[in-house]
């Protein structure tokens, strides 16, 4: 299922699921419609499987045959980012040309981490689809895009084996990792990364079901319709099983909870000459079995 956040003229965001690609149904007027008490965030399918399978239960039933007053086409609502995260864990240098391009023009270490390396972004950098990219001209001239598998945690993770990581995945997106590359700070990243709209987050999440194996999905990157990033999951220095058990050796994952597992080479700063991101920019980041996700770059 995919599941998205969404708004409609004259009504507030709520949760949907997204059906065929262009239409969405209103998950909670569903419910009314059909005698099923359904939430109307999407959080809410996060932090309760019951809701998640009452859902699929009715939307499998009505089979099609909408109720009035519960049909949406995506060309006519407002995507909004899926939720807001209590924590965004994100992971540097995860992919192994990322790693070598980082080491030539970031001044990071050339040799392949032995653990991941973890950071962090605050919820109040996370924007949906289509909202802008803040760049402020005063802050940063070095403005660089990070194509990345956004996995969403569906239940509280403490001390998890890789064996058993997968089965505390609720579902996955896709983030950018948008960082201000001339505003990192004697080696830290939180500002750097952590700005406000700095976390792109969408467009919809996708549950773990459908998508299968993570470790086999192409991804990419363009800016202005130009590919700068074309990898695949696969290319990963740590698994997603290998980073939720390493997180959660010292820390609750929660659900909500989001880990940005890294970015595949091509990068900005590492193109001849490098290349940043400038106001009346779009990036848009594509992961297969996901979708696309689309932001403008807007001076500020």
């Amino acid at each position: 299922m995919k599941f998205v956040t969404f708004e409609s003229p004259g009504a507030s965001a709520r949760a949907g699921v997204l059906i065929n690609e262009s239409t969405i149904i209103d998950l909670q007027a569903f419910g009314t419609a059909t005698g099923k008490d359904l939430p109307d965030t999407l959080i809410s399918y996060v932090t309760n499987p019951s809701a998640v399978r009452a859902a699929e239960a009715g939307l499998q039933k009505a089979a099609g045959s909408w109720p009035a007053g519960t049909v949406y086409q995506l060309a006519d609502v407002s995507l909004k980012a899926p939720h807001r995260p209590t924590k965004i864990v994100g992971v540097g240098l995860n992919y192994v040309e990322h790693v070598a391009e980082s080491s030539r023009t970031l001044d990071t270490d050339k040799e392949l981490p032995t653990r991941p390396v973890l950071f962090s972004k605050p919820a109040t950098a996370v924007v949906g689809p289509g909202e802008a990219i803040r760049h402020d001209a005063g802050l940063t001239k070095q403005l660089d895009w990070e194509c990345e598998l956004a996995v969403v945690i569906g239940k509280t993770a403490k001390n998890v084996s890789r064996e058993d990581a997968l089965d505390y995945v609720f579902g996955y997106t896709i983030t950018n990792d948008i960082s201000a590359r001339d505003q990192r700070r004697s080696g830290q990243w939180f500002f750097s990364k952590g700005q406000d709209s700095y976390a792109p987050f969408g467009p919809w999440i996708v549950t773990a079901q459908e998508i299968g194996d993570p470790q086999d999905l192409d991804v990419r990157l363009t800016v202005n319709g130009v590919e700068m990033q074309n990898s695949n999951t696969r290319h990963m220095l740590f698994s997603i099983a290998e980073l939720i058990a390493d997180i959660t050796s010292g820390m609750t994952l929660e659900p909500g909870d989001v880990i940005a597992t890294g970015s595949p080479s091509g990068v900005g700063a590492a193109q001849t000459p490098p290349q940043y991101l400038v106001p009346g920019d779009t990036v848009e980041l594509t992961i297969e079995k996901i979708g696309t996700l689309s932001n403008p770059v807007v001076a500020v």
